[in-house]
């Protein structure tokens, strides 16, 4: 069984749209879109485990040039 998440992004002014691409050429990460409202990037991440899915978004996404902060919202089935 696999973990989904959605990653919160805020990054610098006018880089979402990079951002954006360069977060989809990681592995793991399902889809990335720019928007607007509090976040300017919303990306649907998937991981074997949740500790997977923490070590790539603190070892690829945070280092992603021009985020600012991340929000991790994994996905539950109630």
């Amino acid at each position: 069984m696999s973990v989904t998440a959605y990653l919160l992004i805020q990054t610098d002014v006018g880089k979402a749209a990079e951002v954006a691409e360069e977060i989809r050429t990681i592995s793991g990460i399902v889809a990335a879109d720019d928007v607007t409202g509090p976040y300017d990037v919303i990306a649907r991440a998937e991981s074997e485990t949740l500790d997977d899915l923490g070590r790539m978004v603190v070892s690829r996404v945070q280092m992603v040039a021009g985020i600012t902060r991340t929000t991790t919202c994994p996905v539950v089935n109630l």
